[in-house]
């Protein structure tokens, strides 16, 4: 009796567990049809990296305009821009700016356009908590990293749930880092410039241009 109550219970587990990551997958696949139904995103965000063990503690605000692949970030003093085939780094502080071709070889890094979209491969996923911010319901996704060289332990993805818009990311780190990224704005279909995502070298007059490729 006891062998089949212990068969039994793990089956339930089992069936428990499938049906969470399906939740999680569903939810996961409607975040991603509603981001790809905007024309354009601009995103404020809060960024933090926290690390007891090297007692690391920074935080950091910044803000992307993203349109399909293309993208222009501030963040940290240093603008990146992105027009679909080259991205601009420009460094105030060195009165510099690199230039490089897109690298398909780094497929992997989430950049900004693939920032809302990163988990549909690469992770396992699970359903997590749901947590209650200022009024808002946060549902909670955890993604686990399917590549064991992946430094990050898991990613806890967090969507509100009326809205299916990305809320924040928090990477937890092999080494006990822990990066939040939280969503302070998120607007969308904005009135764009015709020249939001086209680098200028005549506003950079005195800077050096570093083409690396």
């Amino acid at each position: 009796m006891n062998k089949i109550l212990s068969v039994a219970l793990l089956l339930l587990v089992s069936f428990t567990a499938n049906a969470q990551d399906k939740k999680a997958k569903e939810l996961l696949d409607q975040v991603t049809t509603k981001i790809k139904s905007y024309n354009n995103i601009t995103i404020d965000f809060k960024y933090s990296l926290t690390n007891l063990k090297e007692n690391i503690n920074k935080e950091s605000k910044g803000n992307v305009i993203i349109q399909g692949n293309k993208y222009v970030l501030n963040f940290m003093g240093v603008t990146k821009i992105f027009d679909g085939k080259k991205s601009y780094t420009i460094v105030p502080e060195d009165e510099e700016v690199t230039i490089s071709s897109s690298n398909d070889a780094d497929e992997k890094a989430i950049t900004p356009s693939k920032m809302l979209t990163f988990f549909n491969s690469g992770y396992k996923y699970a359903w997590d908590i749901l947590q209650d911010v200022k009024g808002r319901k946060i549902q909670y996704i955890k993604l686990t990293p399917t590549n064991p060289k992946d430094q990050r332990k898991e990613v806890l993805l967090g969507i509100d749930s009326q809205t299916k818009n990305i809320y924040n990311v928090i990477e937890i780190g092999k080494n006990g880092s822990r990066t939040t990224l939280t969503v302070n704005s998120f607007k969308t279909n904005q009135p764009l410039s015709k020249n939001q995502f086209t680098f200028a070298a005549s506003k950079y007059p005195n800077y050096y241009i570093n083409k690396l490729d």
